[in-house]
């Protein structure tokens, strides 16, 4: 977890530091799970994220030892959730894009029909419903809910 976060800290991805470090994404992402890197593998993400090699062993180690499962499965999920809502706006960016161009062909092209409304529409719905995905707007589609479903599966008491 601790060379993920240098890495955000850089704004880089795991395609770029793999690049940078001359690992491969593969070790990158092994690595940032929980796995351990070989003392190869350490050496050049210490040089290419700018850190000590003991403070970056030494972190690691500090963190392993003083941070609950828990809390590693929290900050997961924290994680899981911003690229989630990355992705719903990025996605957003997308629709806005595309359907301020087909207005603007529809108005070049056809100005007393606006058919350009229609997949403003259809997909202007599909907007909102990602966004109350993502946002936790549906009751019944929600972590917590996920959660409890997969509780009852294996049984366990909710």
């Amino acid at each position: 977890m601790l060379v993920q976060k240098l890495r955000l800290q850089k704004g880089w991805s795991q395609e770029q530091l793999a690049a940078v470090s001359g690992l491969s994404v593969r070790t990158i992402q092994r690595i940032e799970s929980g796995d351990k890197a070989s003392l190869e593998s350490q050496k050049a993400l210490a040089s290419v994220l700018e850190v000590e090699i003991s403070d970056l062993l030494q972190q690691e180690t500090d963190m392993i030892a003083a941070s609950p499962i828990s809390s590693q499965n929290e900050e997961a999920l924290a994680f899981a959730h911003v690229r989630r809502v990355k992705r719903f706006y990025v996605h957003l960016m997308q629709y806005v894009l595309v359907i301020t161009v087909l207005f603007v062909v529809n108005i070049l092209t056809n100005p007393h029909y606006i058919w350009a409304a229609w997949p403003a529409l259809g997909w202007g719905v599909g907007i909102a419903f990602h966004g109350l995905m993502v946002f936790d707007k549906v009751p019944f589609l929600t972590a917590d809910w996920e959660k409890r479903m997969v509780e009852r599966k294996l049984g366990r008491p909710l």
